[in-house]
């Protein structure tokens, strides 16, 4: 093809995957990580909210109220003081967000969002560029490109306030240095100094952005140790110095990268088993397969994604995707197994190697980490950054064989396997997919439609996580239902006892102020820890109301 052809069809490329990302961006309310996000980056804290008081929304949400004078060092602070991130990408929402930002007003989770979908869109042309320095293949960089432009897990990431789309940049950048230094290596050829440097700079931001991103570093670690050790060995037998000169600045690199990750050894020791990370410690051992099956599933999801929201669909429909899902993954199974047996004896089978070397190696310290850790890394689609972007390369290559194979039909197969990963993205796009997070709206729209008097929402709270929950709800309420005449709804989030796991105090003091509340009144207890004495209240349990919905567990009592 031309030149002026690869530019225009990358540019397709471009256009699909800002339609994917951009479209009808603020359509469902931020969840409580989103909204993490957001404070943290406006330099407010979660800790301004009251406990064990009655407030309403308004108070709920006025840490998303920018603050003119909120610098960086705020933004650095709370996050060290109440959250578990490093702070680099709260920094860059900071200035962001300090762009456009209007005093008084509420931050809008547009805004918030569009950040991580401009990164999302910038990893098409990345990954571009990836997929051509790997294998010296414009048509292997295209498929990568059209694959992660559309890709459901890629869409749901980009759509969302988070730092994902920017650390799977990183990810792309950092693999693109391994793959030069292994082939640097194979040639036994110095890496250039200019580019050590720079794949220094990458994995030190990288784990400034996200300290999963050790996970990266670590598997290229022990894929570029494999390399140099059976260098090493080579060397011996041929009776050459061990040490050759151009392993010194891949040892220069490892040292750097090391360095750039114990700085933040501290912090991680300071937060390691706190509460906001108590959700992926020790989760695997109720069930042994249930990691595996969901890592399948985050990665299936790369490629598909039929509709299946469990929280908004019919059974039928989920049953009839998986199983059209399941068949699809059966159908390229054997286009695969094939393409990598050709790719593995090609000129690109070194490419092919280390690709599959790598992903191996994350995929062991993921199962590491799950089983032997106790650290759960399977129970969200987003952790699986770490490889994702190898992935997709990695079988890019191998539809490159059926694309140029001689068997009829085959370039029919690729077209397929990514219409099929369109139909994931716009499904993704939708909120259609498994890929799901809390849905307050649900539970918003539920509380709007049941009750017709004044409302009390009340939840247990531990840290700024069920703040965000309820925040979640107000935004909602706020966003929709302010013109509602039957308006009022009010919030308590109770405090836990001092040093303990109980609600005593907080529980008395909801109740004395249940008692001072006019009725009629509609009690919704949210994800309640503690029990409440409610009958002597003169509240009473509505057996209709007592589920769970948006990911949200509720009970409704009403007040007489």
């Amino acid at each position: 093809m031309k030149k002026h052809i690869h530019i225009l069809l990358l540019l397709i490329w471009l256009i699909i995957g800002y339609g994917l990302r951009f479209s009808s961006l603020a359509s469902l309310p931020p969840w409580t990580d989103e909204f993490a996000t957001i404070v943290f980056s406006l330099g407010n804290s979660f800790k301004t909210v009251p406990l064990n008081q009655v407030i309403n929304s308004d108070i709920l949400l006025q840490p998303l109220i920018p603050t003119p004078e909120a610098a960086i060092s705020d933004v650095i602070e709370r996050l060290f003081q109440e959250s578990t991130h490093p702070p680099l990408y709260f920094i860059l929402t900071h200035l962001w967000m300090k762009l456009f930002a209007n005093s008084g007003e509420i931050a809008s989770v547009w805004l918030a969002r569009l950040l991580s979908a401009f990164f999302g869109v910038l990893s098409i042309p990345a990954m571009f560029g990836f997929g051509y320095l790997a294998f010296r293949s414009k048509l292997v960089a295209h498929i990568a490109a059209g694959i992660i432009a559309v890709s459901p897990l890629m869409i749901f990431l980009a759509r969302e306030a988070r730092h994902y789309t920017l650390i799977m940049l990183l990810v792309i950048a950092s693999l693109s240095c391994f793959l030069k230094a292994i082939e640097n290596l194979n040639r036994q050829q110095s890496l250039p100094l200019w580019l050590s440097f720079i794949w220094i700079i990458i994995n030190i931001v990288g784990v400034a952005t996200h300290y999963f991103f050790a996970l990266t570093l670590l598997a290229e670690g022990l894929v570029l140790f494999g390399y140099i050790w059976h260098d090493i060995r080579k060397a011996k037998q041929n009776r050459l110095t061990a040490a050759q000169p151009y392993l010194w600045r891949i040892l220069l690199v490892a040292i750097a990268s090391l360095a750039g990750c114990l700085i933040w050894l501290p912090i991680l020791q300071s937060f390691y088993g706190s509460e906001p990370t108590e959700w992926v410690i020790d989760n695997s051992g109720s069930n042994f397969f249930a990691p595996l099956g969901r890592l399948l599933l985050w990665v299936m999801s790369i490629f598909s994604l039929l509709p299946s929201a469990p929280l908004i669909l019919p059974t039928w429909i989920i049953i009839v995707s998986g199983v059209v899902t399941l068949i699809f993954l059966v159908w390229i199974t054997p286009y695969l197994v094939y393409g990598l047996k050709v790719c593995s004896q090609s000129n690109n089978s070194l490419s092919i190697q280390i690709l599959t070397r790598y992903i191996i190696a994350a995929i062991i310290l993921f199962l590491f980490c799950t089983y032997i850790l106790n650290i759960d890394l399977t129970l969200a689609a987003r952790f699986i950054f770490v490889f994702a972007p190898a992935i997709i390369l990695l079988v890019s290559a191998l539809l490159t064989v059926c694309w140029q194979g001689l068997k009829k039909n085959t370039k029919l197969t690729v077209i397929i396997i990514w219409l099929m990963a369109l139909i994931g993205g716009i499904t993704a796009m939708f909120n259609l997919g498994y890929l799901q997070n809390m849905r307050p709206d649900l539970l918003a729209s539920l509380i709007q439609k049941t009750s017709q008097v004044p409302v009390l929402i009340t939840t247990t709270h531990k840290h700024h996580g069920q703040t965000g929950r309820m925040m979640s709800l107000a935004w909602e309420f706020k966003r929709f239902y302010a013109s509602d005449s039957q308006n009022n709804w009010q919030f308590f989030l109770a405090e836990r006892d001092a040093n303990a796991e109980t609600y005593t105090n907080a529980v008395q003091v909801l109740e004395q102020n249940i008692n001072q509340m006019p009725r009629p009144l509609d009690l919704w207890l949210i994800d309640s820890r503690s029990s409440v004495n409610l009958k002597s209240k003169q509240c009473f349990a509505d057996p209709k109301y007592r589920s769970r919905i948006g990911e949200y567990s509720y009970k409704l009592y009403h007040c007489e």
